[in-house]
This record gives structure tokens, C-alpha cells and sequence, in this order.
């Protein structure tokens, strides 16, 4: 009887153990350097409720076809262009080693594609989903951010990257001429894919509160803002 016993508890102290490391496998993998665009950007990934997301934004110079996208760098160019494009902000590659790069509606929409094989750029519902589970759009943004103040300018008790979605502050580039770049530190806001070209949708944050918020552009020029972008994993089904 000793002995059954004795087998008893050491299979369940093996089962414990492969179970430990179940988990801290899984966990590992959700955070894994897993994917990388066609430029080689490594971007490791979170499961977050049903869907699995990037948790960096995207920094490709490339289409997937292999396409240069234009790199515009001068104010008049920028807000005049009516093709896809991407700088970075202030035009510093330093910032786009932390922040991604910035990208206009055109590039995000060009049938070229930006995102890695089996990814897609985040769509309007895409974002609604993950903010209805995340509690919705007053608290949702507190779940996101990266907390501390190293990338945003203030930070407070209630934002915890509970998610680990981890946003960051990536600023943004206006389609005016004229101190066109703005809010590095304050504002993260990511464009969204669609497939009514009439629409173009952005959801953006602030560094004040927990917010996250949806708007959508209301003219032709709006089309030249330069935002960040966040893709998503394709369901498979």
C-alpha cells in the first residue's frame, strides 16, 4: 500500500512539473519573436481574448511584393502625395527603432500589403473587439499602454499593459506644412485596413487617462496623416 502510494504522489509530482512547463512554454510563445516582414523586422507577438497581435508597430520600408515604399521627408511632398508613402518621425531613424514607422492611408490600403504572411493590418472591427474585451473604450486604453513614463510623458496607477499589448507613443505627421510632426510621447494612434476605400478609420490614445478612442477622417487630405500601424494574426478556420 506504502509503495502504491508512494507512486501515487511521485506521478503527480511529474504531472505538476510537465504542466509548469506547459505553461511557461505557452506563455513564452505568445511573447516569441515569431514573425518578420518582408525587410527581416523581427515582432513578437500576444494572445490577447481570441485574437493574437503584434506588439510592436510595424517598421517595413517594403511592400510584400518587395516594392520600395517612398520615403518622403520633405513638408510639401508629404501633404501632397496621393500614393503610399512612410517617414519617420522627425525623420529620424532612431525613432523608428522604438516607435515604428509612420505611414499614410494610401500605403495602409495599397493591394501590395504590408503585413507578414498570415497577418493582416488591424481592421475597424478588429479594434472594436479587442476593446469590448478589454472592458471597452473608457478603461481599454489603461490595458494597453505601456506603463511608466520611459516612452509616454506621464502615466498614473490606472494603466497596468495588463493586455500586453504595450502601445507607445509614436506620435503622428499632419498633412499641413509647418511644425507637421507632433505628440511623440503624448499620442499613440494607428491607422485601420479597409475595404471601402471611401472610409478611413484611426483609433488613438492620450498619455493623460485611459482612453482609447475611434475616429474617423472627414476629407480627402485626412488620407495624408502619417500613423502608426498594429497587424493582426489571419483566423484560420
Amino acid at each position: 500500500m506504502k509503495i502504491k502510494n508512494r507512486y501515487f504522489i511521485l506521478s503527480m509530482i511529474i504531472m505538476g512539473i510537465i504542466l509548469l512547463i506547459s505553461a511557461r512554454c505557452k506563455k513564452d510563445s505568445d511573447n516569441a519573436t515569431i514573425i518578420k516582414d518582408v525587410d527581416g523586422n523581427n515582432y513578437h507577438t500576444k494572445s490577447i481574448g481570441t485574437q493574437v497581435w503584434m506588439i510592436e508597430n510595424l517598421k517595413t520600408k517594403r511592400y510584400n511584393s518587395g516594392e520600395q515604399i517612398p520615403n518622403i521627408t520633405d513638408e510639401s511632398d508629404w501633404s501632397a502625395i496621393t500614393k503610399g508613402a512612410y517617414c519617420d518621425y522627425n525623420n529620424d531613424t532612431n525613432n523608428a527603432l522604438i516607435y515604428g514607422r509612420l505611414y499614410n492611408w494610401y500605403a495602409v490600403n495599397d493591394p501590395r500589403g504590408l503585413a507578414p504572411k498570415g497577418w493582416h493590418i488591424a481592421t475597424d472591427n478588429d479594434w472594436a473587439i479587442l476593446v469590448e474585451y478589454l472592458g471597452g473604450d473608457s478603461v481599454a486604453g489603461g490595458k494597453m499602454k505601456e506603463s511608466g513614463t520611459k516612452h509616454w510623458v506621464s502615466s498614473n496607477n490606472e494603466v497596468t499593459n495588463e493586455s500586453g499589448f504595450t502601445a507607445l507613443p509614436g506620435g503622428l505627421r499632419f498633412f499641413t506644412v509647418g511644425d507637421e510632426f507632433q505628440a511623440i510621447g503624448h499620442t499613440g494612434a494607428w491607422w485601420t485596413h479597409s475595404e471601402d476605400t471611401s472610409k478611413f478609420v484611426y483609433w488613438f490614445m492620450f498619455s493623460t487617462n485611459k482612453r482609447i478612442n475611434r475616429a474617423e477622417g472627414i476629407g480627402p487630405s485626412d488620407k495624408n496623416v502619417g500613423l502608426s500601424i498594429r497587424c493582426v494574426k489571419d483566423l484560420i478556420y
